[in-house]
């Protein structure tokens, strides 16, 4: 006969293997699935853009973004991180990003919305870069899985521009 010990160890390594597979079979699912995520950003208004002491140029702008995100939610997401950025070059870099707005969606539910907002983040530039720059708006999201690897991706929403002079 075995032990009290014994069994209660075989009981919860057996519990914790199927556990394990369980979790293997979930995060193996989501490879299945293929999302097709919809976005259309709009600059409405340009609030204040400016040259500070410092020599840098600051932009304030009022954005709508409307996004389709619930394609990415599957039975086994917990939650999506997404958020804007405007992205563009200068000859000092070759990529510059800057954070506008950012957002968690916690159900698929959530997923579909469109807001007006203003940029939550500065949009600031190291230099007097900005004035009459071509950008694009790129909206990045992050997938967390219940299980499994997180996985990113991005929808890039070209053909907007600064005004050439300070406001």
């Amino acid at each position: 006969m075995h032990s009290f010990g014994y069994r209660a160890n075989a009981l919860l390594t057996f519990s914790f293997t199927i556990l394990a597979l369980m979790c293997a079979i979930a995060s193996l699912t989501d490879n299945f699935n293929s999302p097709s995520p919809t976005a259309n950003v709009q600059i409405l208004n340009v609030n204040r853009f400016q040259k500070k002491s410092t020599g840098d140029d600051e932009v304030a702008i009022t954005i709508d973004i409307s996004a389709d995100l619930q394609s990415l939610f599957t039975w086994n997401t917990k939650q999506v991180f997404v958020f804007l950025a405007a992205e563009y070059s200068t000859p000092k870099n070759s990529l510059n990003q800057v954070s506008l707005w950012d957002g968690i969606i916690p159900a698929k539910e959530d997923a579909k919305f469109s807001i007006k907002t203003k940029n939550k983040y500065r949009f600031i530039d190291q230099g007097s870069n900005l004035r009459g720059r071509d950008f694009n708006m790129t909206l990045h999201w992050h997938v967390m899985p219940k299980t499994g690897k997180m996985f990113a991706d991005k929808l890039v929403l070209p053909g907007f521009r600064l005004p050439e002079s300070y406001r």
